[in-house]
C-alpha cells in the first residue's frame, strides 16, 4: 500500500528566484534571541528584562545625542534656577539662621545648629572666595545686604539645584526607562516652583536633595554592575562612590539618614538573594557582606566625622553656642579656664555650676523679680561672669558665730556642713522661703532669691545643708568633703527641706531670659546636682596647694557630646510657628510658606500644583495596582511570570521604598515641620510619576509616546508660569493673587 503512495514534489520556484526551502515561506524565522516560553519564565524570574537572557550592561548606557539633550535641559534648568537671583536683595525666610551661620565660620566663633556642617561649609566657602569677612548678621527677614556676597552664596544651592535635574534624568535611564521618559522627569522637576524657590535662597535642603539623588543615581549604577559582573574596578568604582554620596547627604541634613535606610534595605535584599543563590558559594557570600558593609557604612561614618573635624577646626573661638556645651568642652574654645585651687572652705570664694541642663552658672544681679518676694532675682547664667561669685560662710542658726576663717584654722566643707551663700557683688545672701516661684507656681517649688544687706547677718531662710552626691575615683577625697570639679552635691534648705534646683525653665524679658532657679520640695535628682567650677585661694591655703582643671576632651569625644546636642536641640523644636504644616497634608499641597513680602512682592514657597499632585496620584495608583497583583497572584495568576510585570514592579518599588522612607518617619516627630521637609520625598514621588508614564505607555509608538509626554510638559511648563511670580519675587496684584489662588488654604498676601 505505501509503495503506491507517491511523495508530493515542492512547488517550483517562481521565475527569476533561486530554490526556497519549503518551510521558510510558512513560518517565520527563529530569531538569535528568541525565548521560549520556558525561557521567558526562568528570565522573568531573575528580574531579566522582557526578552533578556540576562541583565543589559553593567552602570550606565546612553548615547551620545542624549549627552546633547541633557546638555540642553542643563542650560534650561540653569536659566530657570539663577534668573534673578540677586532679587530680592534683602535677608529670606531661613537665610536668617544660615547666612548667620556663615559668618560665624568666617569670623571662627563656635555657634550650634541643629544640622549637619557639610552644606553650610560649602555656602561659607563661596562667601569665603567672594570676600565676605563676616560683618554682615542677617539679623531680620527684609533687612538689605550691606557687602555681603549674598549672591555668591545663593548661588551654592542654586548651583545643586540644577544639578539635581540631569541626575534624574541619568537615574531613570540607568533603570531602563525610555529617554522620553527620562526627559520628562527633568522637566517636571526643571519647572517644580518648590523646588526652584529652594533652591535659590541661602538654604540647606537644594543640596539635600541633589546628594539624596546622586545617592540613588550611584546606587542603581552600582547595582547594574553588581547584575553584570561583580567584583570589577568599575563595581569598586560605583560602591565607593555611593559611600561618599550617603555620607555627603547625610552631612548636610540628618533628614539624610532616610536616604541610608533606603539603600539599606536595597543592600539587604540583594543579601538576601545571593545567599539563596547556590552558584554563590559562602566565601564569595562574604566578599559581598563586607564589600558593601565597608563601602555603605564605614565610609559614610568617615566621610560624616571628617565633616565635623573641619567643623572644629574652624570654629575655634568662644561663641554664643559655648552655652549649649559642657566646661570640658568650652576648654578648646579659646577661652580655657586656668587651673583653679582643688579645696574648699569657710571662706573660699566659688562659682557653682548646675550638672543636668546647661543652663550655666548659680548667678544674681541686681534687679528684683516684678512679684512674688519682690528680692533680688537668683538665676542660671550660661556665662562666665563676676555676678557668678559666690562666698562661703558658715550657717549662723543655733547661735552659731560668724567664724573668722582668715585667721582660725581651715575648715573644710564636708557631707553635712550647714552653711551660708552670699553673693559678693551685690553682698547678699542666697535665700528661699514659702513664696511660689514666678514661673513654677506650684506648691511644691519655693522661690530662691537673694536677700540681705551688708552688716546684716542673715536669718534662717539663708542657711543651707550640704549633701554630697557622689566623688571622682580619682580623688578619694572628692566623696567626703567638698572638691572642686570632683565632688556633685546637693543643696538643702535647712527651714523648709527643699533643694536647690533648676530646670529648661527662661524667665521673660524681665529677667533677661535666663533660667529659673527655685526650691523644689520633690526635686528630680539630677536637676538638683551642683558642681563648684572654680574657686579662689583661701587665705589660709599655701601658694602651693593642690589645683585642678577640666580634662581637655578629644575629638571623639567633642563629636559625641555634640551629636548629643544637637539631637536634644531638634527635639525641643516643638513651637509651633505660622507656617509649619503636618505630613498628612503635604502630598495635597494643602500649603506653603511665606518666604518674604514687601511693596507687594511675595516670595511664596508652593509646589507646581500639577507636577506634585499627578506625582501623588502616581504614588497612589501604585499601591492599588501593587495590591491588585498580590491579590491575584493569592488566586493563582501568574502575572509575575511577564518579564514586563517583573521590570516595572521591580522599577517603581524601588522608587516607591524612596518614598515611603523620606516620608512616613516625619509622622513619628512631634517637632516643627515645614513643606520643604516633603522634598526628598517629592523627588522620588516624580521619579515614580515617570515610570508609572513608562509604562503605560509601553505598548505605543515613540512618537505617540513623545507626543503624550509633550503635552504633559506643556501643561507643568503653564503651571509653572502660573506661579512663577511667588518663585521670584515678581510684582503681585490683588488679581493675580485671587486668580493663583487655586486652594482656599494657600495663603498668599499681596
Amino acid at each position: 500500500m505505501a509503495a503506491n503512495v507517491r511523495a508530493r514534489r515542492p512547488a517550483s520556484p517562481p521565475p527569476g528566484l533561486s530554490h526556497v526551502i519549503p518551510s521558510s515561506h510558512k513560518y517565520p524565522p527563529i530569531r538569535p534571541d528568541h525565548l521560549s516560553a520556558d525561557e521567558r519564565r526562568e528570565a522573568a524570574s531573575k528580574g531579566y528584562g522582557p526578552g533578556q537572557r540576562s541583565h543589559s550592561s553593567g552602570g550606565l548606557n546612553i548615547t551620545s545625542g542624549e549627552w546633547k539633550l541633557l546638555a540642553v535641559i542643563l542650560l534650561i534648568a540653569l536659566g530657570v534656577r539663577m534668573f534673578r537671583i540677586s532679587k530680592p536683595n534683602s535677608v529670606v525666610f531661613d537665610e536668617v539662621h544660615f547666612g548667620k551661620f556663615a559668618a560665624r565660620y568666617i569670623k571662627t566663633r563656635y555657634f550650634v545648629d541643629v544640622h549637619p556642617p557639610l552644606a553650610k561649609l560649602l555656602i561659607t566657602a563661596a562667601a569665603f572666595i567672594s570676600g565676605f569677612n563676616g560683618d554682615f548678621d542677617f539679623k531680620d527677614i527684609g533687612k538689605v545686604f550691606e557687602n555681603t556676597p549674598y549672591v555668591a552664596m545663593r548661588m551654592v544651592p542654586a548651583t545643586f539645584g540644577v544639578a539635581t535635574v540631569p541626575i534624574a534624568y541619568l537615574t531613570l535611564r540607568a533603570l531602563d526607562c525610555r529617554a522620553t521618559t527620562a526627559l520628562l522627569a527633568s522637566i517636571f522637576l526643571t519647572f517644580e516652583n518648590g523646588l526652584v524657590t529652594q533652591s535659590r535662597h541661602i538654604l540647606l535642603d537644594s543640596p539635600l536633595v541633589f546628594f539624596t539623588a546622586l545617592t540613588i543615581f550611584l546606587f542603581v549604577g552600582f547595582s547594574n554592575e553588581d547584575k553584570k559582573e561583580p567584583f570589577t574596578k568599575q563595581w569598586w568604582t560605583w560602591l565607593i562612590l555611593t559611600g561618599l554620596s550617603l555620607g555627603a547627604v547625610v552631612s548636610c541634613k540628618w533628614v539624610g539618614l532616610f536616604t541610608i535606610a533606603t539603600v539599606g534595605v536595597c543592600t539587604i535584599l540583594q543579601l538576601w538573594l545571593l545567599l539563596g543563590d547556590l552558584r554563590v558559594s559562602p566565601r564569595m557570600w562574604a566578599r559581598h557582606f563586607f564589600a558593601r558593609a565597608v563601602c555603605l557604612i564605614l565610609i559614610p561614618i568617615f566621610f560624616y566625622m571628617t565633616m565635623f573635624q573641619l567643623h572644629f577646626l574652624i570654629l575655634g573661638s568662644s561663641g554664643e553656642g559655648d552655652a549649649f556645651m559642657s566646661s570640658e568642652f568650652r576648654q578648646t574654645l579659646g577661652r580655657g579656664m586656668e587651673d583653679t585651687y582643688a579645696d574648699i572652705a569657710l571662706g573660699s570664694d566659688i562659682t557653682i555650676r548646675h550638672l543636668n541642663t546647661q543652663g550655666g552658672y548659680l548667678h544674681s544681679h541686681a534687679h528684683n523679680y516684678p512679684g512674688g518676694s519682690a528680692q533680688q532675682q537668683v538665676t542660671l547664667y550660661p556665662h562666665r561672669d563676676d555676678n557668678n561669685l559666690w562666698r562661703v560662710f558658715n550657717a549662723t542658726v543655733d547661735g552659731y558665730e560668724h567664724y573668722d576663717y582668715e585667721h582660725k584654722p581651715i575648715v573644710y566643707i564636708d557631707h553635712g556642713s550647714r552653711i551660708k551663700l552670699r553673693h559678693i557683688v551685690t553682698d547678699k545672701a542666697l535665700h528661699s522661703h514659702e513664696v511660689r516661684p514666678p514661673m513654677s507656681d506650684v506648691e511644691f517649688q519655693n522661690e530662691v532669691s537673694a536677700y540681705g544687706m551688708t552688716g546684716f547677718i542673715g536669718d534662717i531662710n539663708d542657711d543651707w545643708v550640704v549633701e554630697i552626691e557622689k566623688g571622682d575615683r580619682s580623688d578619694k577625697e572628692s566623696s567626703k568633703r567638698l572638691r572642686t570639679l570632683r565632688t556633685h552635691f546637693k543643696l538643702r534648705h535647712l527651714n523648709t527641706g527643699c533643694y536647690l534646683f533648676s530646670h529648661k525653665v527662661k524667665l521673660p524679658e524681665w529677667g533677661f531670659e535666663q533660667q529659673e532657679v527655685t526650691c523644689n520640695k520633690n526635686a528630680v535628682k539630677a536637676n538638683s546636682l551642683w558642681y563648684v567650677e572654680t574657686a579662689a585661694k583661701h587665705p589660709q591655703l599655701s601658694t602651693n596647694a593642690p589645683k585642678v582643671n577640666y580634662k581637655i576632651p578629644g575629638f571623639l569625644s567633642k563629636f559625641w557630646e555634640l551629636q548629643q546636642v544637637m539631637w536634644t536641640t531638634n527635639a525641643g523644636l516643638t513651637d509651633r510657628h505660622m507656617y509649619d504644616s503636618r505630613p498628612l497634608t503635604w502630598p495635597r499641597l494643602r500649603r506653603g510658606i511665606n518666604f518674604w513680602v514687601k511693596d507687594h512682592r511675595q516670595i511664596y514657597l508652593i509646589g507646581n500644583p500639577f507636577v506634585w499632585w499627578s506625582s501623588t496620584a502616581s504614588v497612589i495608583t501604585y499601591m492599588i495596582v501593587r495590591g491588585f497583583l498580590l491579590l491575584r497572584a493569592k488566586r493563582g495568576y501568574r502575572d509575575f511570570d511577564n518579564t514586563k510585570v517583573v521590570k516595572y514592579d521591580s522599577l517603581c518599588g524601588f522608587l516607591f521604598v524612596g518614598y515611603c522612607m523620606h516620608y512616613f518617619p516625619f509622622f513619628l516627630m512631634g517637632r516643627q515641620l515645614f513643606l520643604h521637609h516633603y522634598f526628598p520625598a517629592l523627588y522620588f514621588a516624580v521619579l515614580l510619576n515617570c515610570a508609572v508614564f513608562d509604562l503605560a505607555t509601553s505598548t505605543l509608538r515613540p512618537k505617540i509616546r513623545l507626543q503624550i509626554a509633550a503635552v504633559l510638559m506643556v501643561i507643568a511648563v503653564f503651571t509653572y508660569s502660573k506661579f512663577s511670580s511667588l518663585t521670584y519675587g515678581d510684582p503681585w496684584t490683588k488679581k493675580k493673587c485671587t486668580n493663583a489662588q487655586w486652594v482656599k488654604t494657600w495663603d498668599f498676601a499681596w
